[in-house]
């Protein structure tokens, strides 16, 4: 039956049950609903927006399971339904809009269809927009006619999916001939040379999900057993870092938020899916449109928009980084690097530009050198599918993928609208990451699901031996799949892998603690073949030889002919002060504020270094960092380079330039080993098969590989899109060629890295090019402004001298001689200069340059390679006598202004007023996705709220030795949880033995916390955030006997305490555990900004009777914030409640939600039991914080200081 709860005059709640609703249940509903009433109506007329009803939502998984978990076991479906005006914004590829809802609302009329034999498989190819080309399907004929019988539909789509352009990637293993000459190597060999060359460093390359590197020997931190609640153990292993980066440009132009989210999480899925399992640490994120068009009249948009396909561009920047975002925040993974760029040019009488968009996703990782390699599988190991249902996603998505997009009928496709569960790929990575933390890992091969769903991941699974696969084991949650879409669809946050009898028991009880849905769906047979196979209809809708299936078709010949296009020339500006002040506002050079403050840079507390410096905390940095443990120095840098423009006068310097600016990119990390250990990931997105652009491909694939060689570095991963061209009705717009390259490299001291933050007394300002070449303005940000792509490009003529640098730079990190660095690269040296100067107040620049043939404007504005350096005379000394030219350009002043000299004329720049014009574009995005208002107050205040610390006077910054009496604490998470680790690793700190307590410890009795002095509930997204963060938390310890009476017992009890950090502060809260005796309880809202924040910001620690704040009483520290729902709305005065800390300023973006009394902490009146949103867990160390006082030498920060206050109270109670 339907049940309706709310208003249908603005929202509400749909409920399909199996049984009628009981007294209890609706009590239980109303309850999860908000207040909610229930309906007594059999339907609802009103005109309502709600989910397109063939796709369950990610939304309704999340829902039922909460209501699972709370006894309510018949719920089948639940979903949302709007009045238009009370919904963010309508959106026709997730939604339809209703007249009516009855009790057939969710009735879809569709019965599965039968297994088809395909007698034409041409027409087949082109009904359903295979992608197959006439040698495939002339093979797929051939193969009929000697099996003696029709294929079905499942064999042939699942041929198309394995072998599209997508998976298979046949046009980098192809021959190419240009100009009449057949070339001696594919591409794909080109590439493999690299690592041939300069392979020392790796262990893996171009055989597995992802690239493995050689790492270090590292500590894990980590409970001694995963199956039930244990006390966290420390372990020595030798690491492999992993190195991967994909792209899902086609779903993100289609549908950008669950486009750009299921990109995400796929890359994740790859480095979870290295060798028998690896785990991923960090992300990075790339978005290229054409222009977004936020503002008009701005000179560098002339072209009139085109009749944009699904989404206009402002939207796909919105969306897609909205969706990306929130996979990587639900998920619990921190995006640490990342790049923007908007395109699109007339010229030569045909269009150019991003309308078939990029979206990059990529990331770093690491695993255990003994699981680096996958095994073989042998006969009766267990074929295993973990994460969520089967649904009528993606159909088509990897063949459709390799196609033009507006190539087909907008019906196949939507087929490619993805469906994005973060909160479910959470569950099954932590079953993964607890079995690589094992001593034997269960999981013998491993596979993540993306294009192709089940056919890829299986088929190659198995490719190596054979095996059946049961039809009816695999998961379905819609009961209306064909056997073609159950095997084909792309539902995503799964994973296949192979494990054997004794394994999968292991993996079964980790999964059902993690409540990680786990099927056992085949068997290995080594017979070489792949059977799908049904006992229910006792057919076979796959049943071939594995050599059949991955097929034998001819090589791929890619013919072309090298075409010449002449751009026109830039002009020379006209108003420097002018054009600076527009180039600063041109989207790839603007700030990316919008971009980093939804998104989380702290999360794992391992966040070495992110994109924000500074007491403003302004995304200047282009080096991330991640920390491998918590025990030492060691970690992993990471940073990206593209130069797509450039690529348009000369295919190969925009390969040469991409690598440079990613390796200018990551110097300012010191390297183990020097440039030789970095390794690179190159990813290629290319309009192949239009006149020049293969003979530019090969090109630019050449030229990368032989620049790659001769600087002594690897390219051991990538990834190709060749299908980079949007068909409109009337006209066809290519995007340039775009290499993207991604660079990662063992970090070797993670507290030592360098970012672009001018400091007082830190010297003068340096520059080296690295260009040696002309200072070319082709192909620069100054160039798009001016709607020109330009003449020549600059070049970067000498590898060895870029070796030379780059090591030479190294050392002086080490030795922590230079202040700041930043790279010369989107809008040149002046835009640099000016970066340099935005991150604090009171520092300016008198900048001189030499002399030369190019105007000084000129130089300015040309995007050679180079890196500028903040640093003493003996230091520029030492770097000339290793043969590098370094030219003192500039001295630091006490000023708000940077001065440039050497030219006809000089040039005076007011930085804050220039700041300003650079923060515009990142605020009219802002406003898009904030609101309006929200957004002009960060717009007024960004720089108006500087960091400052007072630190308590006795901290010394030194660890304590370890006590010898141990005390007995717990982390207590739920399904969607991240921050479990940092927070045990920092209560082990101070003395703690630290026992990982999850729900179902609780649900199940194997956990009662009666040996637990104190309990801290973590962070994170349990249920998603689904119905309100933590209602679903709440709802489970609520409706279930065990686990209230545990929680009820535990804080009854005189000697125990407790912290709840963000989710669990929001737990906490809701389950009104603080005070228990007000009639009416604190509340948690949604931030006044409507969307998740992330900030690193300062709190005041108030005078209260929190005991884990005693020591902190009176200090002002920093502190990283990263909720959705963070704001305390209080129906008492302030002085009901003990407030423990508030955040130093009470208005927007420093107060990131609103909250009432600006209260970021707040205790129970006895000060036992704290909660807080900020996380003091991810600020554990100096290297940890987004700016730390440059005086001070610590070891660790002031925040250890809570919980030995913890430690020292149950000591003596």
């Amino acid at each position: 039956m339907i049940c309706f709860f709310g208003d249908p005059k603005q929202h509400l709640y749909v409920v399909q049950k199996e049984l009628p609703i009981s007294e209890e249940d609706q009590k239980k509903l109303e309850w999860l609903f908000g207040g909610y009433p229930l309906l007594r109506k059999s339907f609802v007329q009103a005109a309502l927006v709600g989910p397109r009803i063939s796709m369950v939502t990610p939304w309704s998984t999340n829902a039922v399971e909460i209501c699972h978990n709370m006894g309510i076991g018949d719920i089948i479906r639940i979903e949302q339904f709007w009045v238009e005006e009370h919904m963010n914004a309508f959106d026709a590829m997730v939604h339809q809009q209703f007249k009516e809802l009855d009790q057939h609302i969710f009735d879809t009329k569709r019965t599965p269809d039968s297994i088809k034999y395909i007698s034409d498989i041409t027409e087949y190819n082109e009904q359903e927009g295979l992608s197959l080309s006439s040698d495939e399907v002339s093979y797929l004929e051939a193969l009929a006619k000697r099996l003696g019988r029709e294929l079905t539909d499942s064999e042939v789509f699942g041929f198309s999916q394995v072998n599209s352009e997508h998976c298979r990637h046949k046009i980098f293993n192809g021959t190419f001939i240009i100009d009449g000459k057949t070339k001696k190597n594919s591409l794909f060999e080109l590439i493999k040379k690299t690592s041939k060359k300069n392979g020392d460093n790796l262990i893996s390359a171009y055989k597995d999900n992802v690239a493995f590197i050689k790492g270090p020997t590292l500590v894990q931190f980590a409970p001694k057993r995963a199956n039930i609640p244990d006390f966290y153990i420390k372990k020595s292993f030798l690491s492999v870092l992993s190195l991967k980066a994909e792209t899902h440009n086609f779903p993100t132009t289609v549908e950008p938020f669950n486009g750009a989210a299921t990109g995400s999480g796929g890359e994740i899925r790859d480095r979870l899916a290295g060798g028998q399992g690896s785990i991923p640490m960090a992300g990075t994120a790339v978005y290229m449109t054409a222009y977004p068009r936020t503002e008009a009249n701005r000179p560098w948009e002339k072209l009139p928009p085109r009749p944009w396909l699904y989404q206009n561009p402002e939207d796909i920047l919105i969306k897609a980084s909205n969706g990306a975002s929130d996979f990587g925040n639900k998920f619990g993974q921190p995006l640490i690097a990342g790049s923007l760029l908007t395109f699109e040019h007339n010229e030569n009488e045909e269009t150019i530009g991003f309308d078939k968009v990029i979206m990059l996703a990529g990331g770093i990782g690491y695993g255990k050198v003994q699981q680096s390699i996958k095994k073989t599988p042998k006969k009766g190991d267990k074929i295993v599918v973990m994460g969520g249902d089967n649904y009528r996603i993606g159909m088509g998505g990897a063949a459709v993928s390799s196609a033009n997009t507006g190539a087909f009928e907008s019906g196949i496709e939507l087929n490619a609208v993805q469906r994005s569960n973060p909160e479910m790929q959470k569950r099954v990575a932590n079953t993964i990451r607890a079995a690589v933390e094992t001593e034997n890992n269960p999981i013998i091969s491993i596979h993540d699901h993306g294009a192709g769903g089940h056919l890829n991941c299986l088929s190659e699974l198995i490719e190596e031996v054979g095996g059946t696969i049961d039809l009816d084991k695999l998961p379905v949650g819609d009961q209306t799949l064909s056997a073609k879409e159950i095997i084909g669809n792309e539902s995503q946050e799964r994973m296949g892998l192979i494990t054997n009898a004794r394994g999968l028991e292991q993996l079964n009880e980790i999964a059902a603690r993690e409540r990680a849905p786990i099927f056992e769906v085949g068997e290995i047979k080594e017979n070489n073949h792949l059977e799908v196979h049904s006992e229910k209809t006792k057919k076979s809708p796959i049943d071939l030889a594995l050599s059949d299936f991955f097929g034998k078709t001819p090589k791929t010949i890619m013919r072309d002919s090298t075409r010449s296009t002449t751009y026109s020339a830039i002009p020379q500006p006209k108003s420097f002060e002018e054009s600076v002040a527009w180039l600063l506002q041109l989207e790839a050079v603007a700030c990316k504020d919008w971009l980093t403050n939804k998104v989380d840079r702290c999360v794992t507390g391992r966040v070495a270094q992110q994109q924000c410096v500074g007491p403003h905390q302004l995304p200047l940095a282009n080096c991330g960092v991640m920390a491998f443990d918590f025990e030492g120095i060691h970690g992993m840098a990471t940073s990206l380079g593209h130069a797509p423009l450039v690529g348009l006068i000369d295919a190969g310097l925009g390969s040469k330039n991409a690598i440079a600016k990613a390796l200018t990119n990551i110097i300012w990390a010191p390297i183990s080993g020097g440039l030789s250990s970095v390794s690179l990931s190159a990813n290629w997105m290319w309009p192949c098969n239009n006149p020049g652009e293969d003979a530019r491909l090969y090109e630019a694939v050449k030229a990368c590989s032989d620049f790659a060689i001769k600087l002594g570095v690897n390219i051991p991963t990538g990834k190709d899109s060749l299908s980079m061209k949007q068909k409109y009705k009337d006209q066809e717009v290519l995007a340039p060629g775009t290499v993207i390259i991604s660079a990662a490299a063992h970090c070797s001291a993670i507290d030592k890295v360098v970012t672009p933050e001018l400091k007082l007394g830190g010297g003068d300002l340096y520059r080296i090019d690295l260009s040696n070449c002309k200072a070319a303005l082709g192909g620069s940000a100054f160039g798009q402004l001016n709607n020109a792509i330009g003449t020549q490009a600059p070049d970067v003529t000498k590898a060895k001298y870029i070796k030379r640098v780059f090591n030479a730079i190294q050392k002086e990190l080490v030795k922590g001689t230079i202040s700041a660095g930043h790279d010369i690269s989107s809008g040149g040296l002046i835009t640099s200069l000016l970066e340099m100067c935005f991150a604090a107040d009171g520092i300016g620049l008198n900048v001189k340059l030499s002399k030369s043939e190019y105007s000084i404007e000129q130089i300015l504005l040309s995007e050679q390679v180079g890196i500028l350096i903040q640093t003493e005379g003996e230091t520029a000394s030492r770097l000339k006598k290793k043969g590098i030219a370094i030219e003192r350009i500039g001295k630091l002043t006490k000023s708000n202004t940077l001065v440039v000299k050497g030219g006809k004329k000089d040039y005076q720049f007011d930085v804050p007023t220039y700041r300003r014009y650079w923060f515009k574009s990142s605020y009219l995005l802002d406003q898009k996705q904030t609101g309006s208002k929200k957004a002009e107050a960060r717009f007024e205040l960004f720089d108006k709220t500087p960091l400052q610390f007072n630190f308590p006077k006795d901290f010394n910054g030194l660890l304590k030795p370890v006590p010898k009496r141990r005390i007995k604490a717990a982390v207590l998470r739920e399904k969607g949880s991240n921050s479990e680790r940092e927070m045990a690793y920092m209560m082990h700190l101070a003395g703690f033995d630290v026992k990982d307590v999850h729900m179902t410890d609780l649900t199940s009795g194997r956990e009662d916390l009666s040996d637990i002095k104190l309990l801290v509930a973590v962070g994170g997204f349990s249920n998603s955030d689904v119905l309100g963060s933590a209602k679903g938390w709440a709802g489970t310890v609520k409706y279930n006997e065990k686990a209230q009476q545990a929680i009820q017992a535990f804080f009854k009890r005189p000697d125990t305490l407790s912290l709840g950090v963000c989710n669990g502060c929001q737990l906490f809260i809701e389950l009104g555990l603080l005070h228990p005796n007000h009639d009416e309880k604190p509340r948690m809202e949604h931030n006044d900004s409507g969307k998740f924040e992330c900030i690193f910001t300062d709190v005041i620690i108030e005078k209260s009777p929190t005991i884990m704040l005693q020591q902190l009483q009176g200090s002002r520290l920093g502190v990283w914030a990263a909720h959705g729902e963070g704001k305390f709305v209080f129906p008492k005065d302030e002085n009901a409640y003990a407030i423990s800390g508030k955040y130093a300023y009470d208005t927007y973006p420093s107060n990131p939600n609103g909250s009432d009394f600006n209260t970021a902490m707040i205790s129970s009146d006895d000060g036992r039991h704290l909660v807080m949103m900020p996380h003091l867990e991810r600020s554990i160390f100096p290297w940890n914080w987004g700016h730390y006082p440059q005086d001070r030498k610590d070891a660790v920060s002031p925040w250890i200081l809570a919980f030995e206050d913890a430690f020292n109270w149950i000591s003596s109670n």
